[in-house]
């Protein structure tokens, strides 16, 4: 099939001098379809366009009958336009109805035609319709004729995100890109926020799609590519990846895919149709994407995702704009969307504006969740395709307590939410209340409530909660945010800032905890095949003394004069805290013989994660001053069960009767030993974790902020005695099952406390 003299560059010249014609959206659509069908020599050329209810709708034609015209619907993955819409992927038959998915729609008239060519209107890699050509002949259409409808498809889905057909489409349902979506990911940071997307690396908006000089345009694409290469070399070669908070294999993986020819052929094949070099990175860009959400191998979805953060960089390159946004002025009730960040860059964010952030990748234990948390942020995370689904702008819901996502919510969803964030805030009301009440039970055990902590911005929660001290600063998050490693004064400073800040109130420091997850920017990964399991926290500590032995210094010369406890993580032998405060000892001796102020009160104390420590309590609790549960590890060990991974992550309880049982052993061993215990996991957080503790025998328990208050109504209307009584019964009986969740739900429900 021979297309019309001037090819689609002339198909694009005279589609843009329709598009600023001062007429309707149904007219200007009408004029379209028919220079379509005039320039590809087609007896039929149809858009369809995807409704907010995801159906297809009819909404131009040239050749068929005009009076299907919003009268012929289908469903996504209904007919040969229906499949096309469902895979995002074009197709071209020489006999359509031949094809088992064809669908036959009486009212068109479209049995007499059979060569059949369709491409999916694509933006941002979300199909927002499908256009159509069709002859009477039998044959096939040329890869030049299906890559030309696709540029041509591409000027159309700009058209129908600018909303002008919004008004053709039925008004309880709109049109697609502007549907409401909703989103289940994993809950990051509790509370719900009610704001408006701001993108973290916001995507380049291409305006202008029509080139009027090839050439030029292939230059341009050739000049920003060899440039992307090059700083991505100087990058590597100088191996400072930390500014740019990239690991050295990313940026290699980078460089690999900027020399992929099969890339660089699609984006210069698009050039040569007729677009301009961004609006030619931008359709190989949403062709990936679309591919990239249809993907389930996390192999390839994460190299879709590396070309696609590619070609944004390629992207800012040819408009000159930075990668990353200036994040200084946001706007009011702003919800960050992002593939993936540090926690720096969220640092970085006016928190005063921030109501919440939503994440494509970060599990609940990951560092970025760790700060949303401290900073009360409500955070989702592991939301598929959170950055292509939207735009700057968009109303979007964040639930942290429940992982939900709504993207462009109706009016009712906003509204239960915004009753629900009212709940909320009366429910915080209502703790508030109770800040100043001392946590004691109903039978007068007293409860000591404290504090997790990592920065100074947690600080002054202290204040607002009235909670009795800080059981668990975490010092590796100043490493994580910074671009390089903290000097001794740096790490100092910020100790003596926190010191002073806690006052009189005890603070316990728990030395860098890296390793694993927690892979610093700028030291050197090591690849290990469990890194949970390999060389991390106080291992990394006693096997590299001199960054222990600096971190030591440096607290012990901010907590002059002052209490300082001091835990060591990831104790797995008495051994390794023996050494440990062996190291302690002789930075203690060092500073005192140089005339330095030492802390009034040392005591230093093992974190209790590792299952093996389980069987030397009665020697741990000789040599430390006080042991603290790490009861997100110790469940992770005690189960063999990956917390990152979602297959296994929630196949056990820390209400089942193991993990009950290894936590009374503890706390059986430190009264006998009058060794101070404290649990600052996440489970002593959980007002039912929390009330299953106190029965134990825990009385001293360290949590996020938000936790508090829960926690302290909880306990005020608990009778400790009866909740023992009860839960040991239950574990004498064996009775629950693999969990007591629902038994002490019950208990709860029963006498009255709140959960």
């Amino acid at each position: 099939m021979p297309s019309a003299p001037g090819g689609p560059r002339l198909l694009l010249r005279r589609l843009r001098e329709i598009m600023a014609e001062p007429i309707g959206a149904q007219d200007r659509l009408d004029k379209i379809v028919v220079l379509i069908a005039a320039n590809m020599v087609a007896e039929v050329c149809s858009v369809y366009v995807m409704r907010g209810d995801g159906v297809l709708e009819l909404f131009a034609t040239e050749g068929l009958n005009r009076e299907a015209v919003h009268r012929t619907t289908m469903r996504s993955g209904e007919g040969l336009v229906g499949l096309i819409a469902a895979t995002a992927e074009p197709l071209a038959l020489s006999d359509a109805q031949s094809h088992p998915a064809f669908s036959y729609k009486p009212e068109t008239g479209e049995e007499i035609y059979h060569a059949f060519l369709g491409v999916p209107l694509l933006r941002a890699g979300n199909t927002l319709g499908v256009l159509v050509v069709q002859n009477r002949t039998y044959r096939m259409y040329a890869e030049e004729e299906i890559e030309a409808l696709q540029t041509t498809a591409m000027v159309l889905a700009e058209m129908i995100a600018a909303g002008e057909l919004q008004a053709l489409a039925p008004v309880e349902t709109g049109i697609a890109l502007r549907r409401p979506v909703y989103q289940k990911g994993i809950a990051l940071a509790d509370g719900v926020g009610l704001g408006y997307v701001v993108p973290h690396e916001p995507r380049v908006m291409v305006k202008n799609l029509i080139a009027e000089n090839m050439e030029a345009e292939l230059q341009r694409l050739d000049h920003a590519i060899a440039d992307v290469r090059t700083s991505i070399d100087e990058l590597i070669e100088r191996g400072d990846v930390a500014h740019h908070g990239e690991h050295r294999e990313v940026l290699e993986t980078f460089r690999m895919f900027a020399h992929d020819q099969g890339w660089l052929r699609r984006m210069r094949e698009a050039v040569t149709s007729g677009l301009t070099a961004e609006a030619a990175v931008e359709r190989v860009q949403s062709d990936n994407r679309a591919r990239m959400q249809r993907q389930t191998d996390p192999y390839l979805r994460e190299r879709l995702h590396d070309l696609d953060d590619l070609a944004n960089r390629l992207l800012h390159r040819l408009v000159g704009r930075d990668l990353v946004a200036e994040r200084g002025s946001l706007p009011d009730n702003a919800i960050i969307v992002a593939r993936s960040m540090g926690p720096a860059a969220l640092l970085d964010y006016d928190r005063s504006r921030l109501r919440g952030l939503v994440l494509e990748e970060g599990g609940p234990t990951s560092h970025i969740a760790i700060v949303a948390r401290a900073l009360g942020i409500p955070a989702v995370g592991e939301v598929a395709n959170a950055t292509s689904l939207t735009e700057q702008g968009d109303a979007i819901i964040v639930d942290g307590a429940a992982g939900e996502v709504q993207i462009r919510p109706s009016s009712d969803v906003e509204a239960a939410y915004a009753e629900k964030a009212r709940l909320r805030a009366r429910r915080q009301e209502q703790y508030l209340k109770l800040r100043d009440v001392p946590a004691v039970t109903r039978d007068g055990a007293p409860i000591t409530l404290q504090l997790n902590a990592g920065l100074l911005v947690d600080l002054p929660h202290l204040a607002e909660t009235r909670a009795e001290g800080v059981g668990l600063f975490r010092t590796e998050l100043q490493f994580m945010v910074a671009e390089r490693m903290p000097t001794a004064s740096e790490q100092q400073s910020l100790y003596s800032a926190v010191v002073a800040a806690v006052g009189d109130l005890p603070i316990t420091f728990r030395t860098l905890d890296i390793g694993g997850d927690k892979i610093l920017p700028y030291m050197n990964a090591i690849e290990e095949e469990n890194p949970a399991l390999g060389w991390r926290a106080i291992r990394i500590g006693l096997d590299r003394p001199g960054l222990l032995r600096v971190q030591v210094r440096a607290l012990l010369k901010a907590a002059g004069g002052h209490a300082l406890k001091i835990m060591f993580p990831m104790v797995a032998t008495c051994d390794e805290f023996i050494r440990a405060r062996e190291i302690v000892e002789r930075e203690k001796a060092h500073l005192s013989r140089h005339g330095h102020t030492l802390p009034r009160d040392l005591k230093l104390g093992a974190m209790l994660e590792v299952p093996s420590l389980l069987f030397q309590l009665k020697e741990i609790c000789a040599v430390a001053d006080f042991l603290s549960i790490g009861s997100n590890d110790l469940m992770q060990f005690l189960f063999a069960s990956d917390r990152e991974n979602r297959r296994v992550a929630d196949r056990f309880d820390p209400l089942s009767p193991p993990m009950l049982r290894a936590l009374k052993m503890v706390v059986d061993e430190a009264a006998m030993s009058n060794c101070e215990l404290t649990v600052c996991g996440e489970i002593g957080g959980r007002p039912l974790e929390a009330m299953a503790l106190i029965g134990l025998g825990y009385r001293s328990l360290s949590m996020s902020p938000a936790s508090i208050g829960p926690v302290k109504a909880m306990l005020l209307s608990l009778d400790a005695g009866k909740v023992r009584a009860f839960l040991l019964d239950e574990l004498e009986r064996g009775g629950g099952g693999d969990t007591l969740r629902s038994a002490l739900t019950q208990f709860a429900e029963t006498h009255g406390i709140p959960i």
